[in-house]
Formats: structure tokens, sequence, C-alpha cells
């Protein structure tokens, strides 16, 4: 577009609304395996769930969705849903969570600006599970652009963060 509208600086994703194929086992997925809290139901078919007391970071739904096979991986749609969490020790410790519950990971990456965790819920949609470095930790390139790059995480060194 010819103009120079820019979002405000404070907009924010607020939340992500997921179509899921049977609701019971994606709140036993993001509330009993993550930890997030039912905030209200509407009836048996959907649920919305936050951190924190906010009104819904995740709502899942059955609508149009339930009892069905998850989405095909080459077509287009939603790649993954990341959940922020605030302390790099916060992350360490749903990494030991889910470690302890042998919950399947499909990757593990550090990006320069942030460290992740990435794995499927039971619906096979993506999720990712990170934490942001502090941004004067950020690298960038000599133009000043943000230097963002998928290298190995240290799994070892996130796991002393619960020592």
């Amino acid at each position: 577009m010819a103009d120079d509208y820019q979002l405000p600086a404070k907009t924010q994703i607020g939340h992500v609304h997921l179509k899921v194929s049977n609701l019971q086992r994606a709140m036993d997925f993001y509330c009993g395996q993550l930890g997030f809290e039912v905030t209200t139901m509407y009836g048996t078919e959907a649920a919305f769930i936050s951190a924190g007391g906010y009104h819904h970071h995740i709502g899942l739904n059955t609508w149009y969705s339930k009892d069905t096979l998850p989405a095909p991986l080459h077509n287009a749609g939603l790649f993954h849903t990341a959940i922020l969490y605030p302390t790099r020790k916060d992350l360490a410790a749903i990494y030991r969570r889910l470690l302890d519950a042998a919950y399947p990971f499909t990757g593990f990456a550090d990006h320069g600006v942030s460290e992740a965790l990435y794995l499927n819920d039971p619906d096979e949609n993506g999720v990712e599970l990170y934490w942001d470095k502090p941004k004067e930790l950020w690298p960038v390139n000599p133009d000043g652009s943000l230097m963002m790059y998928t290298r190995h995480l240290d799994l070892d060194d996130l796991l002393r963060e619960l020592a």
C-alpha cells in the first residue's frame, strides 16, 4: 500500500482459536500438560483457556472439526502457535515437565533473539514454547536489522536453569 500506516508499537496478538477434533484431549494437553487454566466453557464444544487470569489466550473448539483428522501438513494453514514464557527458567521448567511426561518434541532451536522448543498438540497443530532473550543481546547485521537464525539449543544448559 502507498500510505505509511504502521500498527501502534504496543499492539499484541491477543489469542489464537484452534479447531480440534476432541475437546477433552486438547484440554488434557493445553491445561493438563502446559498448565493453562479454563476461563469458560461453551457447552461441550468449546473451551477458552488462559494464563494468569486473562479472559483467554487460546480458544479450543469442535464446531467444524469434531472427530476429524488433522489438517494436511503440506497445505496452507497455521504453522504453529507460539507461547512466550517470561524467563528462561520458566522455559526450562516446562521442558523438564514435558520430558518427565515423555511428551515427544519435534525440534529445539536457538534463534539468536529467542530459544524455542517445538512440539505438536494432539491434533498435530504445531506449538512453539519459547522465551525472548533480553533485547540488548539480540544479534544484529551491519545494517542494524535483526540477525535471526536457527542454531542448536543446548538443552543441558537450559536445564541448568533449574539447579
